[in-house]
């Protein structure tokens, strides 16, 4: 097994050891990160229906336009407003914050912060 394959077991095993403790209800659903090596995608979930609420990433036609890279931190913060602001436009006030088994920095930090910024509360 390559390095990229170990760090990828390693993550997957963080973000279920986080996924144990983080689970979206209807009154609270989950912000749940994933970050690319060029891009970030965050979705709001519903873990009890199982349903996807509202999702955000660079890859959406409002960001794409704005930004010359995905995967920095300018990027991460849209992702961050936009998802903040489908969210809110959805009727969810509140969410839980699963970072996905990244470490709460660089983009990650940064949609993090976007999204308590433009109004949603975690």
């Amino acid at each position: 097994m390559g390095n990229t394959a170990k760090k990828v077991v390693a993550r997957q095993k963080r973000h279920f050891r986080v996924r144990n403790k983080v689970s979206g209800t209807p009154q609270r659903p989950r912000l749940n990160v994933f970050r690319s090596l060029c891009h970030i995608y965050a979705q709001v979930i519903d873990d009890q229906a199982g349903n996807t609420l509202c999702a955000a990433s660079t890859i959406d036609p409002e960001i794409k336009g704005s930004i010359t890279n995905g995967g920095n931190i300018q990027a991460a913060a849209a992702v961050g407003n936009l998802i903040a602001k489908r969210c809110l436009d959805a009727g969810v006030s509140e969410v839980v914050f699963d970072r996905g088994g990244y470490i709460y920095h660089g983009r990650v930090k940064a949609l993090a912060e976007a999204a308590r910024e433009a109004g949603l509360k975690f």
